[in-house]
């Protein structure tokens, strides 16, 4: 309940940002593909990515017009990344780490042009479900960090209302409980404004 409340807050947060006087702010939804994996820790060697998706909504604030911008985002995220693992008789199976999450980044916006823009800044991630999936069954963990700082970085193609958009986002702090591991994740994905 706490997690719901705390990710309609930031929604109506933000939704008040873009609600002021003026009609240069901008608000969409976007989705797209994740790439994501972990680095690091004990999951250094067999990690593989997990490939899923993610969706949200955005908004645009410009603070130097036509060149800079604030854009924060509510982005729901399925995360996560699979291992091999060679039992003691030998036998190999898989296991897929599901980590999904709410994530808010906060980016500065710099517009190169009329159409291409590059996007920066922190990104702040709340887990709200975490699962492992083998081969032979599946089962809840509790073994990530609820949560997760990263830093992203992206581009941007923006064509009247729709935009195009690939980003990298990398964790500051450790994912696993424990260990060194950080998130990695590409997504590409697609945006309208309202």
């Amino acid at each position: 309940m706490k997690k719901v409340f705390l990710a309609s807050f930031s929604f109506l947060l933000a939704n008040a940002i873009f609600a002021q006087n003026g009609n240069s702010e901008k608000f969409g939804i976007k989705g797209g593909l994740n790439y994501s994996t972990i680095t690091k820790g004990d999951f250094n060697e067999g990690a593989d990515p997990r490939t899923s998706y993610y969706i949200g909504f955005y908004g645009e604030v410009p603070l130097i017009r036509k060149v800079l911008s604030l854009q924060p985002e509510i982005i729901y995220s399925r995360q996560g990344f699979e291992t091999n693992y060679t039992n003691l008789l030998g036998n190999n199976y898989k296991q897929e780490y599901r980590i999904d999450y709410i994530n808010l980044p906060i980016l500065a916006k710099i517009h190169i042009g009329k159409v291409f823009s590059v996007e920066a800044g922190p990104q702040f991630g709340f887990k709200i479900n975490e699962k492992i999936k083998s081969e032979n069954n599946s089962t809840l963990n509790n073994d990530v960090n609820s949560f997760d700082t990263a830093l992203a970085g992206g581009v941007s193609f923006n064509i009247d209302d729709f935009l195009i958009s690939a980003r990298y986002t990398y964790s500051i702090n450790e994912v696993i409980k424990n260990t060194d591991s950080k998130n990695s994740v590409f997504q590409i994905g697609i945006g309208f404004n309202f």
